[in-house]
């Protein structure tokens, strides 16, 4: 008898201990009575019916999935190997366990062939110069596929872009050349201002023969200043071209 009584107790023990299920507050319950989908549960405290019903977990915290590298050949034919990762949660727990047999993996192989898909249709200085676009593209695609799934895609972001060495080296040549030009375009600037400068200064001079006169003192100054053997005394202009015309007559 007392056999028994115990073999009953721990009989109803085990029931209640697969009836009761605690759901925490990121988790949600998916429930099935005999093959059908009864419904979601959580988060907190419920029963279900022992061997009749089926719970299957849904985590709905936001999931973080690292893309494997691709191997890309860009529009202007240049290959490359590019990751990205993905951050993902499920808001419909029901769609993620009916729709699809593993979500986070069908999420994982949708993610790469859109990542080959979109970055072979760009050039490789969009790749580099515009990720920004490109993971709104990636996330908006990867999101419409996701989407029966109970998925949403929150963001995509290119996390490295490797390119051969060869078209390294011509990029840093490329990126020199630029430099290069653009030192030139200032040094041309300069010299342009400088000149203009001269020419403003030039005619002032012109305009009045005692500031030619005071430039004139100023420059043997600075002459007389400096420790050198040789000393240059400028000749003025004019003084030149009456010689030279006392000289033809």
């Amino acid at each position: 008898m007392y056999i028994a009584v115990s073999i009953v107790v721990a009989l109803v023990v085990l029931f209640l201990a697969s009836a009761i299920k605690i759901v925490r507050e990121y988790e949600r319950g998916v429930i099935f009575r005999l093959g059908r989908l009864v419904g979601t549960k959580g988060p907190g405290l419920f029963f279900i019916i022992p061997i009749v019903d089926k719970m299957v977990m849904v985590g709905l915290r936001t999931i973080t999935l690292d893309v494997p590298p691709q191997e890309v050949i860009t529009r202007d034919n240049v290959p490359v190997s590019v990751n990205a990762v993905v951050y993902f949660r499920v808001v419909d727990p029901q769609a993620a366990v009916v729709e699809v047999l593993d979500f986070i993996e069908a999420t994982r192989q949708i993610s790469m062939t859109t990542l080959r898909s979109v970055l072979g249709k760009a050039e490789l200085d969009e790749i580099l110069a515009a990720r920004e676009k490109l993971n709104q593209e990636l996330q908006a695609i990867i999101d419409e596929h996701t989407d029966p799934w109970g998925i949403k895609v929150i963001t995509v972001e290119i996390k490295d872009v490797k390119i051969p060495t060869e078209m390294q080296r011509a990029i840093a040549r490329q990126a020199e050349a630029e430099r290069e030009r653009r030192s030139k375009i200032i040094n041309a600037e300069g010299e342009l201002q400088a000149a203009e400068k001269l020419r403003e200064a030039a005619e002032i001079m012109q305009r009045s023969a005692g500031a030619l006169q005071l430039r004139y003192l100023q420059t043997l100054a600075e002459l007389a200043t400096e420790n050198a053997h040789t000393v240059v005394f400028p000749v003025p202009i004019d003084l030149l071209t009456a010689l030279q015309k006392r000289t033809q007559e």
